[in-house]
């Protein structure tokens, strides 16, 4: 009991741990390959609703990286207002800074399959599957946090979806769902306001 009292802390104090770090530079304490294991292990054993294992899952490091936020750049300098594409141009160049990025879809070709096989279920599959994309964003989010590197999460889908696909031949089934650029921290979050939980949890007993 003592043993799984400890490992439930260290799960809590990871999931607590976790935040939203936009100050990130291009060094990683950990190497390439323990990146690709965690996303890996994220994949494999993030829960699915019917074990669909819908999510997939593109890691960018170097140029690659670099160019997803370069391609984002110009996607939205066609579309926001000069006046206004300082704050974006910012934006793009902080996350540009980071060692990486991983691009979290899902596979709509068996979400679809899934919808022929279960028709009685076939308008919550997709709610189903993002519930479950979700899930893998946190383990992934919270493992790299755990070996010292700091994330967050962006949605320029599907504002960029084309030209991602078209540069990295993407199958066109796959669904952008978000972006995690991370990479060494350089900056310290503020404190996180919390709502009172006892407007947020109830419990009957």
């Amino acid at each position: 009991m003592a043993q799984t009292a400890q490992t439930t802390g260290s799960f809590f104090n990871a999931i607590k741990e976790r935040r939203s770090i936009y100050g990130i530079g291009k060094q990683s304490p950990v190497s390439d390959q323990r990146i690709l294991e965690i996303v890996q292990e994220a994949v494999k054993y993030t829960p699915s609703s019917f074990n669909s294992q819908s999510a997939r899952v593109v890691v960018l490091l170097g140029e690659h990286h670099d160019k997803l936020w370069d391609i984002t750049r110009d996607v939205l300098k066609a579309i926001v207002p000069a006046d206004q594409f300082e704050s974006t141009g910012q934006k793009m160049d902080a996350f540009r800074s980071g060692y990486g990025t991983v691009l979290f879809f899902e596979d709509m070709k068996v979400i679809e399959g899934l919808q022929g096989q279960f028709p009685t279920y076939q308008d919550r599959f997709p709610v189903w599957a993002q519930q479950s994309n979700g899930m893998l964003q946190l383990v992934v989010w919270t493992a790299l946090e755990g070996e010292g590197l700091g994330a967050s999460l962006q949605h320029y889908n599907p504002l960029i979806d084309a030209k991602v696909k078209q540069q990295w031949n993407i199958p066109d089934s796959w669904e952008l769902i978000a972006q995690m650029p991370f990479g060494q921290p350089t900056a310290t979050p503020g404190d996180k306001q919390f709502q009172p939980l006892e407007e947020r949890v109830k419990i009957f007993k």
